[in-house]
């Protein structure tokens, strides 16, 4: 009986013994024909400095804020960088007071009807204190959703004291306020363009 039973041990100990050996050691490279399963990231392009937005109707340069309104900034670049803008227009028109353009949907003539309704609901908001001046360039926004800014955007034709601190400002008009201004006279019914003004494209720079 004694017997047997170190003959048991025996087996057990060699069982476990093997079962050690097969364990990668800590440290050790990991076994050919195995696969990491980290997935390398690659970093995002530094913030532009501005954009340059080419239209039908001439050039507007958008110098960026990137101190109020970071993400805001790097949408903008990235859908730029992917061309987004390209073809859309400048649906509403509001003389003497906004131009507002960006939307995904105004490439589409046939989609006039939904001007205005794409492109939203992808920002939250990065209000701040910077007055609503001519030249400020901010998001926009659905009715009484704060965190519904996304593509589209509005430049000022004229001071907006009653805008400061509810939309997220991310830029300001360095130059081609005259070219803002005539597209700011482009014929309307009621508030919506019914000439295109088209975004040919977007540069970063």
């Amino acid at each position: 009986m004694n017997r047997l039973l170190a003959a048991l041990a025996l087996v057990v100990l060699a069982v476990a013994g093997a079962s050690a050996q097969q364990v990668t050691a800590p440290g050790k490279p990991t076994p050919k024909g195995s696969k990491s399963s980290a997935v390398p990231v690659a970093p995002e392009p530094p913030l532009p400095a501005e954009a340059v937005i080419e239209t039908d109707q001439g050039a507007i340069t958008v110098k960026f804020l990137p101190d109020l309104a970071p993400h805001h900034v790097r949408f903008f670049a990235k859908t730029a960088r992917s061309g987004g803008f390209a073809g859309t227009t400048f649906h509403r028109v509001i003389a003497g007071g906004i131009i507002q353009g960006g939307d995904p949907l105004s490439k589409d003539k046939a989609a006039a009807a939904r001007y205005g309704t794409g492109g939203l609901g992808l920002l939250k908001a990065e209000f701040s204190e910077r007055p609503m001046t001519r030249g400020s360039v901010a998001a926009v926004l659905r009715p009484n959703q704060p965190d519904s800014g996304g593509t589209q955007f509005f430049i000022c034709l004229g001071d907006q004291p009653s805008l400061t601190g509810k939309y997220t400002i991310f830029g300001e008009v360095t130059e081609g306020m005259d070219v803002a201004d005539k597209i700011g006279l482009t014929p309307v019914d009621g508030q919506k363009a019914t000439v295109r003004v088209e975004i040919q494209k977007v540069t970063l720079r």
